[in-house]
């Protein structure tokens, strides 16, 4: 079972009491966008083997959206962060390039 940290009230729980929201750090294309632009944001995602960033939302805990990093092979999660960060955390990237050398980054 995936276990996650969460950064906003510091709980630790199962990902029963959590609600996954997707891939994380996505530019979000509104009014004015091209159709290619659009149509990228709807549907083209990530679905990487090894290293991937998602949002979580602490459901039955403080309710507060977080992202997290984590192998989608192994299930180990390499840290949390809060949602309002615009990329991951320098330490946790150091973190996860220590685990796994090569991983090319997060973009």
């Amino acid at each position: 079972m995936l276990t996650l940290t969460c950064p906003c009230c510091g709980v630790t729980v199962e990902e029963t009491e959590l609600a996954p929201g997707g891939e994380a750090h996505l530019k979000r294309f509104g009014p004015g966008s091209t159709d290619a632009e659009f149509e990228t944001y709807m549907f083209a995602r990530k679905n990487p083997k090894g290293v991937h960033f998602e949002r979580w939302r602490h459901a039955y805990g403080c309710g507060k959206w977080f992202l997290a990093a984590r192998c989608t092979v192994s299930w180990e999660v390499f840290g949390t962060y809060p949602a309002q960060t615009t990329e991951p955390p320098a330490e946790l990237i150091a973190k996860i390039k220590e685990k796994r050398p090569g991983w090319e980054g997060w973009k």
